[in-house]
């Protein structure tokens, strides 16, 4: 077996055993009416919309997006204090919990330090803007969020009024990048959510520009030649 075969084979063996851990997850989810494991669709919708929104996206970036959730359901929610500050703690907890065992996975199948390294920081959501890949990552969990979640999330908090959700989606399109905006609004949305959408849009507008603007001092200058750049 090549060195490309066996690289094949041990992303294949870790995502498979992403896949087996979800697979125990005790909620379920009707997806074309059939009930299957929350987490365990939850990660082959990420896994698509990586291919489709980054088709040469890296091995360590595809065992990220598969493993954005693995075993979230041993975290619950309601183990944390209610509010803003609770809703963070649990946040991180998750994010350190999904990394940790990610990487345990990744160890088992021969990946190197710096590799498990470089997954866990993808999922603790660390270098946001400044690692193209670690955007990258950003960028599909939000369009998930609100190509498949965003309904189940206005249900949960139906005494959000328009404005609430506006200000929700804003904050969403702050953390992504001009692809991931550029793939949200492309989403074949619900009339209302895309209303909602399109309002935060406008009302993020000037922000948005300067967003892009950095973006592409950013790759200008990551592309300028050793030596060159500004005084």
């Amino acid at each position: 077996m090549n060195r490309s075969e066996n690289a094949t084979s041990r992303l294949d063996a870790v995502l498979a055993e992403i896949d087996a851990a979800n697979a125990e997850d005790p909620r379920r989810i009707a997806v074309d009416g059939q009930e299957r494991p929350y987490e365990t669709v939850y990660a082959e919708r990420m896994t698509r919309r990586l291919e489709a929104m980054y088709p040469h996206a890296s091995e360590l970036l595809r065992i990220a997006a598969r493993a954005q959730h693995l075993r979230r359901w041993e975290i619950p929610r309601a183990d944390f204090p209610t509010g803003r500050e609770g809703y963070n703690k649990w946040r991180k907890t998750c994010r350190e919990h999904h990394a940790r065992l990610v990487g345990e996975i990744m160890r088992r199948h021969g990946y190197s330090e710096d590799e498990i390294a470089r997954v866990g920081m993808f999922l603790r959501k660390e270098r946001l803007k400044k690692d193209p890949e670690s955007q990258a990552l950003e960028n599909v969990v939000d369009v998930v969020f609100l190509e498949y979640y965003w309904d189940e999330f206005v249900q949960k908090y139906s005494d959000y009024d328009d404005d609430k959700l506006i200000d929700i989606v804003g904050k969403t399109l702050r953390k992504m990048s001009s692809e991931g905006h550029a793939a949200a609004l492309a989403l074949p949305l619900p009339e209302r959510t895309k209303r909602i959408v399109e309002a935060a849009v406008a009302r993020e507008a000037d922000r948005l520009k300067a967003m892009a603007e950095a973006e592409k001092r950013r790759a200008k200058a990551e592309a300028a030649p050793s030596g060159e750049g500004g005084a």
